[in-house]
């Protein structure tokens, strides 16, 4: 059964955004992972608070894969799943948890900057097709990164 779609997108204009989350969904998922591994894997003299500020991050990060996913569905679109289409729509690469704590936030850092990148590309894809939802939740989503960004590089000691 065939139902068509009327929330005032057309076709190619959701499935326009929701393969840009899709991307959105990947890089958040390759985040989520590292950030979780080296709040396990993490060492040294400030191991407490790396590890319960990497918690705080993976945590959020957790919730809003389900709020992009479910908006990419709420497109009409299936959602990616699985390592494989995951690693064919990210950049980020696998964390080594042999690294120090240092090596391990300069990595998150670099990817959070990787992953505001791809949300701001597909900020603009929604903008320019009338998607307000998709919008605001990749506003919220780049507020965030943006956040967590300024935490790792501050807590690296730098502005």
């Amino acid at each position: 059964m065939t139902v068509t779609i009327k929330t005032g997108l057309n076709k190619a204009e959701r499935t326009g955004v929701a393969a840009e989350l899709a991307k959105v969904l990947a890089d958040s998922y390759a985040v989520y992972q590292k950030t979780h591994g080296y709040h396990w894997n993490v060492r040294g003299p400030d191991f407490f608070s790396i590890h319960n500020l990497l918690e705080q991050q993976y945590r959020d990060i957790w919730e809003a894969l389900d709020l992009i996913a479910e908006r990419i569905r709420a497109l009409g679109e299936l959602a990616p799943q699985g390592g494989s289409a995951f690693a064919n729509l990210t950049s980020i690469k696998d964390g080594d948890p042999e690294q120090d704590a240092t090596a391990m936030l300069t990595e998150l850092m670099r990817d959070h900057e990787t992953l505001i990148a791809t949300a701001r590309a597909a900020l603009k894809i929604a903008d320019d097709d009338g998607d307000d939802v998709s919008v605001d939740l990749l506003t919220q989503r780049l507020a965030t990164h943006e956040k967590f960004t300024w935490m790792l590089r501050s807590t690296l000691g730098g502005r």
